[in-house]
Formats: structure tokens, sequence, C-alpha cells
């Protein structure tokens, strides 16, 4: 998981919600729903600061509202990390015919996934 984003905004402390981007060309500011990583030409902002957001004269400001359905992990997400969680948690199948450690007639113990290996 990430750490929390902070607003860009002088001396607050808030979680960022939202990223602010400016097009200069069409003089248009873009305030969207919060960038999937800190960019260095946008501003991560914090709701107070957000909904305060006001523009350079002539300038327009576009506000792109998130999609409720799109935030935080769906349903197939979490299915997904379910599985992995269960594969990873499996124990290795042994590799097909006799091991060096027992073709050499040494005795092996094993302990969850280690083996030890009697010297001769």
């Amino acid at each position: 998981m990430s750490p929390v984003r902070r607003c860009s905004r002088t001396a607050c402390g808030r979680s960022a919600v939202m990223t602010l981007t400016y097009v200069y060309s069409d003089q248009t500011a873009v305030l969207g729903p919060l960038a999937t990583f800190a960019e260095p030409h946008a501003y991560d902002l914090c709701e107070a600061h957000s909904e305060r957001l006001s523009a350079p004269r002539g300038w327009e400001v576009m506000r792109l509202q998130p999609d409720p359905a799109a935030q935080g992990p769906s349903g197939d997400d979490l299915l997904a990390l379910a599985d992995a969680v269960r594969e990873a948690a499996r124990p290795a199948a042994p590799p097909p015919g006799p091991t060096l450690a027992e073709e050499s007639g040494r005795e092996v113990t094993r302990r969850g996934h280690l083996r030890v290996l009697t010297s001769d």
C-alpha cells in the first residue's frame, strides 16, 4: 500500500483527494481524481482546498468528478488477491524421482520448507 499523499498547499497537513493540473496552451485548470502517482507538475489537494479552487482571470476550471464505482478494489481484485494468497500458501510439489540426498543414502529431515541433510 502506498503512503498517504498530503495536500500541496503550504502548511496544510490534510490528505490529498484530488489532483490539479494546468493546460497552459488552453488556459485551463483541470481538477480531477487523485492521480495514481505524484507528478512533479501536478498539485495534490485536500477536499477543502479543491472545493475553494479558483483559477487566474480568463482561465477555465474543469472539475472531473471521480467515478464512485471505480474507487477501491473491485470484487474481481479481491478474488484475485485471495487466489494469489492461496497459491502462495500451497506446499510445493516434490520433484519427480529421487532427490540427490536420497540417491546418496543420506537421511533427510524436513521442517516445513527446510531440509536437514546429515553429514557422512
